[in-house]
C-alpha cells in the first residue's frame, strides 16, 4: 500500500510539473511602446460599462486596411484603456518581421506580438500575453484585429 501511495504521489507531482511547465505567464517580448501616440490615428472607441477604450494605429496600417493590403511590419495598434475616466493601462500590438518565429504554432499570430503597459509606459508584468494571442487567433481572417472592419468607415471622427 505504501508503494502505491508513493507512486501515486510521484505521478501527481510529475503531472503538476508538466502542467506548470506549459503554463505561460507574463513575459517580455519584442513589442515596444510607440515613440509618440500623437503620430497614431484614433479610429475607434469601444465602451463597455465603466471601461472606455480608444484604439489607434499608424497611418500606414490605416491605408493598408482600407486598400485591402497586408498591414506592414512596424505597425502598432494601441488600445488606451480608461476605467471610470482614468487612464488604467495600454494594450499594444506590434507587427514585426519574424516576430511570429518567437512562438510555437499553438501561440503564433502571424508576425504580431502583444504587450500590456502601465500608464507610465513600463511593461505590465501582471498580464498574460498568451491570453491575448489565444483570443486574437480567432481573428486570423482580419489580420488578427477585432476592429479592422471599422477602419474603412473612419472619416476623421472615431467610429463607435
Amino acid at each position: 500500500m505504501r508503494f502505491v501511495k508513493s507512486a501515486a504521489l510521484a505521478a501527481l507531482a510529475a503531472g503538476a510539473v508538466f502542467v506548470v511547465g506549459w503554463q505561460v505567464h507574463a513575459e517580455t517580448n519584442r513589442v515596444r511602446f510607440p515613440d509618440s501616440l500623437d503620430q497614431l490615428v484614433h479610429y475607434t472607441t469601444v465602451r463597455r460599462g465603466n471601461v472606455t477604450e480608444h484604439i489607434m494605429t499608424t497611418p500606414e496600417a490605416m491605408e493598408a486596411v482600407k486598400s485591402r493590403q497586408p498591414i506592414p511590419a512596424g505597425a502598432h495598434f494601441v488600445l488606451v484603456d480608461y476605467r471610470d475616466g482614468e487612464l488604467y493601462r495600454y494594450f499594444v500590438m506590434e507587427k514585426g518581421e519574424g516576430f511570429g518565429a518567437d512562438y510555437d504554432e499553438r501561440r503564433r499570430t502571424a508576425d504580431w506580438q502583444f504587450q500590456w503597459f502601465w500608464p507610465d509606459k513600463s511593461v505590465n508584468m501582471d498580464e498574460n500575453t498568451a491570453r491575448c494571442q489565444s483570443c486574437h487567433r480567432s481573428q486570423a481572417d482580419s489580420d488578427f484585429l477585432y476592429t479592422a472592419d471599422r477602419i474603412p468607415s473612419f472619416t476623421g471622427t472615431p467610429v463607435e
